[in-house]
């Protein structure tokens, strides 16, 4: 599983990203994190607000920092 935290590196960026690496620790799965910061990457997925979480090349959530729980419950989904 390739997870991917799309933004500019704000702090709700950085949020999202903490609480996505805590997710997966809780579960226990194996999933690959990435950061990804440049515009055109962020634009390709169609993004137009920041942070984004992208899963499987899937965007699953934009423009708002997802709870741990929350992003439990898509990975489990």
């Amino acid at each position: 599983m390739i997870i991917k935290v799309l933004g500019s590196g704000c702090r709700n960026c950085v949020r999202l990203e903490e609480n996505t690496r805590k997710a997966v620790e809780e579960i226990g799965i194996e999933a690959e994190i990435i950061k990804v910061t440049d515009f055109q990457d962020i634009a390709s997925y169609g993004v137009m607000s920041t942070p984004a979480l992208v899963i499987d090349e899937k965007v699953v959530s934009s423009g708002k920092v997802l709870k741990a729980e929350d992003i439990k419950e898509i990975l489990e989904g």
